[in-house]
Parts: structure tokens; C-alpha cells; sequence
């Protein structure tokens, strides 16, 4: 993964409102959650929730998918573990 993926992902998930949203899709499972029911859970508005949902999607962290009418998030867990790897590869590697 390229520097500028894993820093576009980090500064998305930089900010408090979208990380408590990719929390709650985290916390969802592979079959994620309704936009509606993140919106109540975490008390916001509509307006400001698609906002943060925009950039966690641009960013690669999560996906969505429309059935009927509602529309579903879904986290890209090979996103978030391609982040931490990143972040983790280099650990550790100027010890002696």
C-alpha cells in the first residue's frame, strides 16, 4: 500500500464524528448496518452523516450498497488491515 492511500485513510479517520461512524460499521460485521441506524446511534444528522460517509468511502474504508430503499455501509476490513500493516511493517526494523 502506497503512502498516500494509508494517509488519505488516516485523516479520515482523523476525525472524531467519522471514526465513531466507522466504529459503529466496524462493529457491524460483513453484512453492515443502515445509514438510518447508524444515524440514530450515534444521534446525527443526516446531512452531516452522508458528509463523513463520503470521505470514509473515497478513502477505500467502507462500501455501500442499496437494497430497496435503504442503504447499507459496509467496512472494507482488507482497507483497515492493509492500513494497519502499513503502519506495522516497519516495527521494530532499526533494532538491534
Amino acid at each position: 500500500m502506497d503512502i498516500e492511500t494509508v494517509a488519505k485513510a488516516l485523516k479520515e479517520l482523523g476525525h472524531p464524528t467519522r471514526l465513531a461512524v466507522y466504529r459503529q460499521l466496524v462493529r457491524a460485521g460483513s453484512q453492515g448496518i443502515a445509514v438510518g441506524e447508524v444515524q440514530q446511534v450515534l444521534d446525527i444528522p443526516g446531512s452531516t452523516l452522508s458528509h463523513h460517509l463520503k470521505g470514509l468511502e473515497a478513502a477505500g474504508l467502507i462500501s455501500q450498497r442499496r437494497e430497496g430503499r435503504t442503504l447499507f455501509c459496509v467496512a472494507q476490513y482488507k482497507q483497515l488491515d492493509s492500513v494497519i500493516g502499513f503502519l506495522k511493517e516497519q516495527c521494530c526494523a532499526d533494532e538491534a
